[in-house]
This record gives C-alpha cells, sequence and structure tokens, in this order.
C-alpha cells in the first residue's frame, strides 16, 4: 500500500477501536451500575492484573509489553471513572515520586489528593475521605519506610496492591549545563546523585527543598538554577531534561503499597503481609518462622520495629508469597498464631512488577 493507503487504512482501524472502546465503557457502566446494588468496590487490582496478564499472553507485537500496560492502565483509569471517580492520597505535593507511583497505579483519571504526611494518608482512608492511599514502605537503598511501617500498628486498612518504581533522579533546567551554578533538591536525590554532581558539578551550590517539586518551581523561574527531579515536574514547570539519571546507583526501586479497606482476591500470584508480636523468651522468633518452613511458604521480607507498647518490646512484619485465603498458607498462618501474642494479615494483594 502507498502512503496515502495507509493513512486511510489507519482511519479506518481507529474508528473501529473508538467503537469497540466505547461498546467496552457501556459494558462497564453497566457493571458499575451492578456493584452499586451490591455495594461493591470500584477498584478491583486482582481483575485488572487478569486483563493485563491475558492481554501480554496475547501480545504479538510491534507494540512492547510495556507499550500495551500503559494504554490499557489509561484505559481502564478512564472507564473506571465512568462507573465511579476513584479518590486517592499520596504523599504530596504533586509531580514527585509519590504522585507518579500513583498514576502508575490508578491512572490520570483518579481523583487525586496530596497531604503532608503518611500518617494523614492513613487518616484519610480511615476516615473514607478517600477510596484509596499510596504510601512508600520500602527502598532498595535504604529498607523499610518507618512512618509506613509504624502506622500499620495502629490502622486496620488493607493492603490491597502494591508497585515496584524505578527511581530516576533527573536534572531539570532551562539553562545549558554549563551554565548551571545552583541545584536545588531534597536532601535524599543530593545523597543518591553526590558523584555525579562532583564529577559534573563540582562547583555548583547545592540548596535543600522541601520536595522535589519545589525544587522545580524554583528552577524554572531562576537563570542558572537546575533542580534533581522527576520527569513529571519537567513537564509541569515546561523544564527541560538536560541529563537522565544521574542517580549513581542504577538499581535504585521504591516500593509503594496500595491501603483500602478491601481484601484483594487470590489471583495465582500474590503476597501475603502480616504482623506478628511474638513472646518474650528464648527461640522465639526460630519458633515464629518453622511453620512457614514446614509450609514451604517463601519469605520475601522480615524486619523489626519496636512496637510502641512497651521498651524493647518488638514486632515483625513478613512478607510472603501466596494468598492468606491459599490453603497452604493459611494452615501455616494458623500454626504460626501459636507462637505470637498477636497475628494481623496486614493483606494479600497481587505481587507487583519492577515498574520503569
Amino acid at each position: 500500500m502507498n502512503l496515502d493507503e495507509l493513512r486511510k487504512r489507519i482511519d479506518a482501524l481507529d474508528t473501529e477501536i473508538l467503537r469497540c472502546l466505547n461498546e467496552r465503557a457501556r459494558c462497564a457502566l453497566e457493571i458499575g451500575d451492578i456493584k452499586r446494588a451490591n455495594n461493591a468496590v470500584y477498584y478491583v487490582p486482582e481483575r485488572e492484573r487478569a486483563v493485563y496478564d491475558k492481554l501480554l499472553r496475547e501480545n504479538q507485537g510491534p507494540l512492547t509489553e510495556a507499550a500495551i500496560k500503559a494504554i490499557y492502565r489509561e484505559i481502564i483509569s478512564a472507564v473506571r471513572a465512568l462507573e465511579k471517580p476513584v479518590d486517592v492520597a499520596f504523599l504530596g505535593p504533586r509531580d514527585t515520586f509519590s504522585h507518579k507511583a500513583a498514576l502508575r497505579i490508578f491512572g490520570t483519571h483518579a481523583t487525586y489528593h496530596p497531604v503532608a504526611a503518611v500518617d494523614d494518608i492513613f487518616t484519610e482512608v480511615e476516615r473514607f475521605r478517600v477510596d484509596y492511599g499510596v504510601v512508600p514502605v520500602e527502598t532498595s537503598m535504604g529498607g523499610g519506610v518507618s512512618d509506613t511501617l509504624d502506622r500499620f500498628l495502629t490502622s486496620d486498612v488493607k493492603i490491597v496492591n502494591e508497585i515496584m518504581l524505578h527511581i530516576v533522579q533527573n536534572l531539570l533546567s532551562n539553562s545549558p549545563l554549563d551554565k548551571v551554578t545552583k541545584v536545588y533538591s531534597k536532601s535524599q536525590p543530593f545523597i543518591q546523585c553526590r558523584n555525579w554532581l562532583k564529577a559534573n558539578l563540582p562547583n555548583a551550590e547545592l540548596v535543600e527543598t522541601s520536595s522535589t517539586a519545589e525544587a522545580a518551581r524554583i528552577a524554572s523561574a531562576e537563570p542558572g538554577a537546575a533542580a534533581i527531579a522527576s520527569d513529571l515536574a519537567a513537564e509541569t514547570y515546561n523544564l527541560n531534561i538536560l541529563v537522565r539519571g544521574i542517580e549513581d546507583a542504577s538499581a535504585n526501586f521504591t516500593r509503594f503499597f496500595v491501603i483500602g479497606r478491601q481484601l484483594a482476591k487470590p489471583t495465582g500470584n500474590d503476597k501475603t503481609s502480616i504482623l506478628c508480636y511474638i513472646k518474650d523468651r528464648p527461640g522465639a522468633l526460630y519458633e515464629l518462622l518453622t511453620p512457614l518452613r514446614e509450609g514451604k511458604i517463601n519469605l520475601t521480607r522480615i524486619e523489626s520495629r519496636p512496637s510502641r507498647r512497651k521498651a524493647w518490646d518488638y514486632v515483625f512484619f513478613i512478607d510472603l508469597v501466596g494468598h492468606c485465603e491459599d490453603p497452604a498458607v493459611k494452615a501455616a498462618l494458623q500454626q504460626l498464631s501459636h507462637y505470637c501474642t498477636e497475628l494481623k494479615v496486614l493483606g494479600s494483594f497481587p505481587g507487583g512488577d519492577l515498574v520503569y
């Protein structure tokens, strides 16, 4: 086919795609009516995981897996908003990596609420002011996020999904690199990019700000200034990305949990997070782990935190492979509960992928 014929073919395909998308939306609206009648939730991560998995199995290219996910994330987001707009709280301000993680989960058609602290995200969900919250729980460089873990001690929210977001630090500015005399950012990006800054901007003044988004805002209005921030901030403040990926460690990921009030159903590729208060006696931790070993349950994380109940009393956060409704996991947790003063299932949820 020649150029005109190919363009006509694309126009015809676009018309068919549009028809199919609207038909999909009409089906979703009917589902929304059924959900309202049954007081059901509108965000169902296990169903979305099944949709993605099916599409990726059937995809024969040339579109990549990442492209398919990005396209359908927005389709699902737009259609979900027709059923019911979803309110999502995240650690603000906007254009930070927490905001980016929330967008990667819920798409652009959710209603986003930036809040000042992790504790506030839990409170917003607990008091039904938002439907879901997105909280950082672990970084590949620094381990567990204490504010999030400690809040699980007192909260009854459930973990319903997770995402592992690749953290890419970018140098943003509207000045050329050789004219940059001042760099704005939070303390953490400065630490993560220490070697690059030393090698490429040794004489630049480093100025800490309250957030990477605030750094981008300042840099956008100041000649000779740059910011270390996300690509989202570059778009919002019309800054050029002078250099991408200036972090010293390329394997820099942050794991985020989606918290809500539901328990996700099994998908066959799940994780479960539990919280255990153990009895204060020799061998208590060994006893705690024995039922998991005997049940051949794979652990992906174990971390201790002060229980806040009394001095030198600790609680363990454990992530394991499987859903709490899986027979093997259910049996292991029943056995494990005998060795705890308290056992709390924080949630079972689809295992997240690394998102670049």
